[in-house]
């Protein structure tokens, strides 16, 4: 078990860094832009954000079933 916690490690990281980086990056074109654009840039980083963690719960249950290294199937 503790051999799969480690590997979940850079799944979550990677997941935050890149949450923070459109969190920062579209914060500040929505914070230097105006009218209609804001709202539409405010939507983005959402859905990028959903599909982000989407994939690192799907990547932690691959990890948890025993699927370390699924590209070796290929």
């Amino acid at each position: 078990m503790k051999a799969h916690l480690k590997k979940m490690i850079a799944p979550i990281v990677v997941t935050v860094i890149m949450i923070l980086y459109y969190v920062v990056y579209f914060g500040f074109l929505i914070w230097l832009l105006e009218g209609v654009w804001k709202y539409a840039l405010g939507i983005v980083p959402l859905v990028f954000i959903a599909v982000s963690v989407m994939v690192c719960i799907e990547r932690i249950k691959e990890i948890k079933r025993g699927e370390e290294d699924d590209l070796s199937k290929y």
